[in-house]
């Protein structure tokens, strides 16, 4: 089971260098740090990115800012430095050990000279102290004796993909530390850095400071015999203004008052913090080791991701790996990757259902803008709230041509998603003082949206919800989107169940929120009356839930034609020819059955299951689809159809299935591979206030256990193969 623990790469690849940067990142819910070389290679995308620190970006209006390079080392051997693009690659392993959120690097380098070294890189994030970043070199010259130098700068040229954000504000240099302070242009955000660099071995050592006005630099000497080995220590504290006044004053401190060396204390502290979050959420699968690494790597990046003890900040859609998405939050994070934290972490849950209470304010002008009452939440969402959905984009195989963005104007499901989470939450934590100190204010808020954006029909005498587009993107402008028009259903009604919940056990609070809100029972009455009549598109005798109006009417679409394709069938077929078809990017309908699983009777699950899933862009279109799918063979009872979708969901970027993983992990497939082993394979249920398990095991896995929170309480579950059957322990 060791070899579960770790993701390694075994020789150098130049073309799968932006891969590896993701894969490799390293972090602790504050900030994560690409896999990038500590010595550099052209081309390379270095970055660190912090919780909450935005600036503005021209398109995309806002980005999570890159901050200077913490890993940066430059390496001369008695002359040459180190390089990989010169001289011989010997030998190179990468691994990342999962289990204590350390990354490792072993490299045999002979210089053009013919001078023979071997190298050990080693960094982590503190786990235990999540301002604190530390780096460790070992240098072992293997056929040579002479000077070796060593440079660790921190370097404000840290961009954006083009883009650079920071002001220097000032700096200062000693012989062993330095602290830089810098601010974003825009929002005004300060950060302070600081460095301290010691070393262990190695003779005539000394070190010298270099004052470069925005790239101070710590200098180390020292001479080493062949075959003996010095070890290097790079310490780096990072901390903003949104934490406290004087960033850079914090920094330093911070740097200073470590032990030298402090590494091994550092690093105790950091596995000891990782072995209890571990004991928390590791899921244990017996018989397929692939399963088993995979589903610990997709976590690995969830809990680097997840921030600790700030209301303030929620996970992107690429979480802290890389510049896609541009660090703005979807409804990934409530849907795909909450439930994850919800049931193992509970209090890291309550911090991102409070990063919606913090951005209400965003909500309800985004709703008022758009001549709309109520809390309508951002498609795409950042430091306060306010949409950042970019416009126009440039069309992907035509970058002279822009493409309209219309999801941050009609995807509007997500209101009712970010209500669900929160009602979720407080199904399976009891957190009644959440509920009342911000939670029902944003239900209620975001029911009020839906009043008023549903659409009277006389003729039909019906409400309806039109020109929206729903989880499948590749139709656009439609009516009637099933999961949306459920969802706002749902929203209205909760919402007042909730509210009188509420009254009846709190009156004061239930009092004081209304009145804050001017609610009154009069439109909850409406919002019952309008939830009764919205149109819910469904045909009795197939079954089917038609995914929207006219759906059924659209042009099929034989997707095994297109077997051995490596695009999507958006850009084979194009924006508006994929929107004629039945093809869809993921499954719409597929999805309301999964959130609902007591709504439906297993004939229309079935029915809806094999109709959608032969309609499906599995390879191609969303990351989101798979572990959903998932989910729904395991409840159709299709377990070897599930695997495949699991199988899908597991390698999306450890094998790099949408040849985008550069851009950074997708955290929501990585939330949705734990939903698809813990309510797909284990089938727990929570139904009446009560959990349950129905397993149905892949053939090949001879066990799953996992542990999970339920109203304050951990429970474990530990299912094993008994014949035919399970044998199922809980506790």
């Amino acid at each position: 089971m060791k070899g579960n623990w770790y993701i390694v790469e075994e020789n150098f690849n130049p073309q799968q260098k932006h891969v590896h940067e993701t894969l490799f990142t390293i972090g602790n819910g504050y900030l994560g740090t690409r896999g990038s070389l500590e010595e550099g290679y052209p081309g390379q995308q270095s970055a660190t990115f912090v919780q909450g620190v935005f600036d503005d970006a021209p398109v995309v209006h806002t980005e999570l800012v890159n901050f200077p390079d913490w890993t940066s080392l430059e390496i001369i051997l008695a002359g040459e430095q180190f390089e990989l693009t010169r001289g011989e690659l010997i030998f190179f392993k990468r691994s990342l050990n999962m289990r204590k959120g350390l990354l490792s690097r072993r490299v045999r380098w002979r210089s053009p000279a013919g001078k023979t070294v071997e190298f050990l890189f080693e960094r982590f994030a503190s786990m235990a102290d999540p301002h604190l970043l530390l780096l460790q070199l070992s240098v072992k010259p293997l056929d040579f004796s002479g000077e070796i130098e060593v440079r660790a700068g921190l370097n404000t040229c840290a961009e954006n993909l083009g883009l650079l954000h920071w002001e220097w504000l000032g700096q200062a240099v000693e012989s062993r530390s330095a602290w830089l302070h810098l601010s974003t242009r825009s929002t005004r955000i300060e950060a302070g850095l600081a460095a301290r660099m010691s070393a262990r071995g190695g003779k005539n050592l000394h070190q010298e400071g270099w004052d470069v006005r925005g790239h101070p630099t710590l200098v180390l000497k020292c001479r080493v015999e062949s075959g003996d080995t010095v070890v290097i220590e790079k310490a780096v504290s990072v901390i903003t203004s949104l934490q406290t006044d004087h960033p850079h004053m914090a920094a330093w401190e911070r740097i200073r008052d470590l032990e030298i060396p402090s590494w091994e204390t550092c690093l105790k502290a950091h596995k000891d913090a990782w072995s209890k979050k571990w004991q928390k959420c590791d899921v244990i699968i017996e018989g397929d080791d692939e399963a088993q690494r995979a589903l610990r790597f997709n976590l690995y990046h969830l809990l680097i991701a997840a921030p600790r003890n700030d209301k303030r900040v929620s996970i992107g859609a690429k979480t802290l790996s890389g510049f896609g998405y541009r660090g703005h939050v979807f409804w990934d994070t409530e849907i795909f990757m909450l439930p994850f934290f919800i049931y193992t972490q509970p209090e890291v849950a309550r911090d991102l259902l409070s990063y919606r209470c913090h951005t209400l304010d965003g909500a309800r002008r985004k709703a008022q803008t758009n001549g709309y009452r109520g809390a309508q939440f951002a498609w795409e969402s950042a430091a306060t709230g306010d949409e950042v959905t970019p416009i126009w984009l440039p069309d992907l195989n035509n970058p002279y041509t822009l493409v309209r963005i219309w999801t941050g104007d009609i995807e509007i499901h997500l209101s009712a998603d970010i209500a669900f989470a929160l009602w979720n939450y407080w199904q399976a934590t009891g957190d009644d003082a959440f509920i009342l100190s911000c939670g029902l204010e944003v239900v209620l808020e975001t029911a009020r949206f839906w009043a008023s954006r549903a659409e009277w029909k006389e003729i039909n005498k019906r409400y309806e919800f039109n020109n929206v587009i729903g989880p499948d993107e590749y139709h656009d402008h439609v009516n009637n989107n099933a999961y949306t028009n459920y969802m706002a259903r749902w929203n209205l009604r909760i919402a007042s169940d909730m509210l009188q919940w509420v009254s009846s056990n709190h009156p004061e609070k239930a009092a004081e929120i209304m009145a804050k809100l001017r609610i009154n029972h009069r439109e909850v009455e409406q919002w019952q009356k309008i939830a009764d009549q919205i149109y819910l598109p469904f045909d009795p005798q197939s079954g089917l839930i038609e995914q929207f109006e006219g759906y059924f009417q659209l042009k099929p679409v034989d997707l095994l034609q297109y077997a051995g394709r490596k695009e999507s069938m958006q850009a084979i077929l194009g924006i508006s020819g994929v929107n004629e078809t039945q093809v869809i990017k993921q499954p719409d309908v597929l999805m309301l059955l999964c959130l609902f699983p007591d709504l439906f009777d297993q004939r229309i699950l079935e029915a809806n299951y094999d109709y959608y899933t032969s309609r499906t862009d599995h390879t191609h279109g969303s990351s989101l689809g798979p572990a959903i799918q998932t989910i729904m063979a395991c409840r159709a009872g299709n377990i070897a159809e599930a695997y495949e979708h699991f199988t899908r969901a597991a390698r999306v970027d450890l094998e790099n299935l949408r040849g985008n993983s550069e851009h950074g992990i997708h955290g929501a497939s990585a939330g949705g591979l734990w939903q698809a082993v813990v309510f797909g394979f284990a089938g727990l249920k929570v139904r009446a206030g009560k959990w349950e398990v129905h397993p149905a095991l892949p053939d090949h896995w001879q066990r799953l256990a996992f542990r999970f929170h339920w109203q304050g309480n951990q429970q474990t579950i530990d299912i094993r193969r008994h014949g035919s059957g399970y044998e199922v322990q809980m506790s």
